[in-house]
């Protein structure tokens, strides 16, 4: 399943017989996700100027999934009625859900957020898998070698760009007063600027708290969103231009 995306590098896992129940009932989701992914690329100067959130990549992918191949954003809205009068109104918002003639499949695309946004995404996912709802849940996130690389791939745009001092920084993003504290201390630690710019940022902006595989690994390893069928995709580091 997906093997041009694992032929790339892309992470892949499906749990809870999410392999079974895509290639059975849902092969045209395996599809559209090949199609958006497989183009997928990303420059140094991009995670350098978006490190948050929703940087140019996240809206790429997202306008990708939505114009494209018909993935739009959707509130599932789930009422308790008891003897005719409502107990429980939950509402649950999916930013990518497409329903095909075997099911529905609910995406999340978690690539630079607060790692806590896993759980929520998991069991929302939970959720609506138990109340039938939704067939599959997925979620696209940093792979583990752009994770690992990401320092090393932000200290190879300085070198290029001959970055050697803040204020050359700031012609791509402006660091606050304690981010240039940051980088002063990891430039003096590490010897270089650009070494030292480099692993300040990514600690700051690509850290370990941040949404990233091992952290989805985490939550899967404790059982969050068990037993709802899961494809999780990581984005691999061959995806960067340099």
């Amino acid at each position: 399943m997906l093997n041009k995306l694992k032929a790339k590098g892309f992470d892949i896992r499906a749990l809870h017989h999410a392999e079974a129940i895509i290639e059975h009932d849902l092969p045209a989701a395996l599809e559209d996700l090949e199609a958006a992914l497989l183009p997928v690329r990303i420059t140094a100067e991009e995670l350098v100027r978006g490190g948050g959130g929703e940087g140019q990549f996240t809206q790429r992918l997202r306008k990708t999934l939505a114009d494209s191949h018909g993935w739009k954003k959707h509130s599932f809205e789930i009422k308790k009625l008891v003897d005719g009068k409502q107990t429980e109104s939950l509402t649950h918002e999916i930013d990518h859900v497409k329903e095909f003639a075997g099911g529905t499949f609910a995406l999340e695309i978690e690539w630079n957020n607060k790692d806590p946004f896993f759980d929520r995404d998991l069991e929302n996912f939970k959720r609506l898998h138990s109340e039938g709802v939704i067939s599959v849940g997925g979620i696209v996130t940093r792979g583990v070698s752009l994770h690992e690389g990401m320092a090393e791939i932000i200290e190879g745009f300085a070198r290029r760009r001959g970055l050697d001092n803040v204020a050359q920084v700031r012609e791509f993003y402006r660091p606050t007063q304690r981010q240039e504290e940051l980088i002063a201390k990891a430039v003096k630690a590490c010897g270089s600027f650009d070494r030292g710019w480099a692993r300040a940022f990514v600690a700051d902006k690509f850290g370990e708290a941040t949404t990233h595989w091992r952290k989805l690994e985490e939550r899967i390893h404790r059982g969050v969103g068990n037993p709802c069928p899961l494809l999780l995709v990581g984005i691999p580091r061959s995806t960067v231009v340099l």
